[in-house]
């Protein structure tokens, strides 16, 4: 696989059999490309269930504050309400297949930058194998996988209660994971879930946000952090870079294999420019994800949101604005708010007079066009949405900007966009691709 990461990663190989034992040869290996599958949970996909899923995955971001390291904004390194969790379904996800084990079972597990361990045992139990190994070790996780699993519609303050008071909804175990090509990790940290919600036909979560985000989550070294697959990768020399790159595609079917992810570098074949890399904001909670600072306006001169500190995430779907900017945005489409899915919409005749929103990060400007600001209208009725209705994908966080997470650049950005999660250097990497202007909605 053409890469544009160039520094090889090391792999120990024999040395041809002499009369005299030689040190091991090193030799070069390429970072290794897996397929993702994109999938849509049709039932959370009814009316409002796509919105309210990001709101609430959004508040338990912002308000992740029971961690004894909080900072004066309140948010805590690891924020236990904002690590893995997701009071509903998720709408849409982005899956890898994952062995566990030797000889190893398979997992289709959720890919997801906004959590960092990784958990199996929802749709399929763990199977225990000779690399297993319990390390006595209770885990805090996934909302999702509690027993105080409570739906969105009934009470969202009653639900971020309940996940404080759930200390234990797994256990920890160590143990090998294949992601493929010949690529293993040994004795990765792995929670297996004792009960689940909300996971639907998935068996758990591939977590690759920052590494501080599980601080706290064992129960005897609630101070320490675990190492996620990604850190075990580059300190096991597995992968060089200590990076990831991730492709999307933006698809009007479901389920379909448009996604990738390279371990250990990028993928010069599926972007179109030059990535540009943006440091990891200094601001507070952002700062504990993939969190960047960015300014967002529609058209050539309407500013939506000046420059302010939000996050990319994979777990979710829309992109999400602070109160003001999603406002501003309303009012400059044109649109009106659609009661029936939770979502702006435009009547057909207004679409050829929608502009384009200009996301501006790192120095560049990034541009969404009018087609990638709508939901496809093949999946309209997923949604629980009139046919050919356009709804745009532009949601509200339901709170003012200048808290420190003023916007969520959800799939329906990153489909347009590659980005890249670069651990080393502390920074997410962005570029158009193929994909980027492509008329699919």
């Amino acid at each position: 696989m053409l890469a544009s990461s160039l520094l090889p990663s090391l792999l120990l190989l024999s040395a041809p059999t002499l009369a005299n034992p030689v040190d091991p040869i090193l030799v070069p290996r390429s970072p290794v490309t897996l397929s993702l599958s994109r999938r849509l949970n049709l039932n959370a996909t009814s009316a409002h269930a796509l919105v309210e899923h990001d709101l609430a995955r959004a508040r338990m971001f912002k308000t992740g504050n029971s961690h004894p390291q909080a900072d004066a904004c309140g948010a805590g390194r690891r924020g236990l309400l904002g690590t893995n969790q997701r009071i509903t379904n998720q709408a849409v996800s982005y899956v890898a297949s994952v062995g566990v084990g030797s000889p190893s079972t398979t997992y289709q597990l959720l890919v997801d930058t906004g959590s960092s361990n990784t958990w199996v045992g929802g749709n399929k139990h763990y199977v225990p194998t000779k690399t297993s190994h319990n390390t006595s070790n209770s885990v805090v996780g996934p909302y999702y996988m509690s027993p105080f699993h409570v739906p969105f519609s009934e009470d969202i303050d009653r639900a971020s209660h309940m996940a404080q008071e759930a200390s234990q909804v797994g256990y920890e175990i160590t143990d090998q994971v294949s992601l493929g090509h010949g690529l293993t990790i040994r004795n990765q940290s792995i929670g297996v879930a004792t009960s689940s919600a909300g996971l639907g036909d998935l068996d758990g979560i591939l977590g690759i946000g920052p590494a501080d985000l599980t601080e706290g989550t064992l129960s005897l070294s609630p101070s320490s952090t675990i190492p996620t697959v990604t850190d075990n990768l580059y300190e096991q020399h597995s992968i060089f870079a200590y990076e990831i790159g991730i492709s999307f595609e933006p698809t009007s079917t479901t389920p379909n294999e448009n996604g990738e992810i390279t371990w250990g570098g990028t993928n010069l074949l599926k972007h179109t420019q030059p990535i540009t890399y943006i440091p990891i904001t200094t601001t507070a909670p952002a700062k504990f994800y993939w969190g960047i600072d960015q300014s967002i306006r529609y058209g050539t001169a309407t500013n939506i949101l000046s420059s302010t500190a939000g996050i990319v995430d994979t777990g979710t779907t829309l992109i999400v604005l602070a109160t003001d900017a999603f406002n501003k945005y309303q009012e400059a489409t044109g649109s009106t708010f659609d009661e029936n899915v939770g979502l702006l919409s435009l009547p057909n005749s207004q679409y050829s007079t929608l502009k384009s929103l200009y996301f501006t990060a790192g120095g560049m400007a990034f541009e969404l066009t009018p087609n990638a600001q709508i939901w496809p209208r093949a999946l309209n009725s997923d949604i629980g949405g009139t046919a050919d209705k356009i709804y745009l994908i532009v949601g509200d966080l339901k709170s003012p900007s200048g808290e420190g997470l003023d916007f969520i650049n959800g799939l329906t950005f990153l489909e347009r966009f590659y980005s890249v999660y670069d651990s080393g250097n502390r920074r997410v990497g962005l570029a158009a691709t193929p994909w980027t202007r492509k008329e699919v909605n």
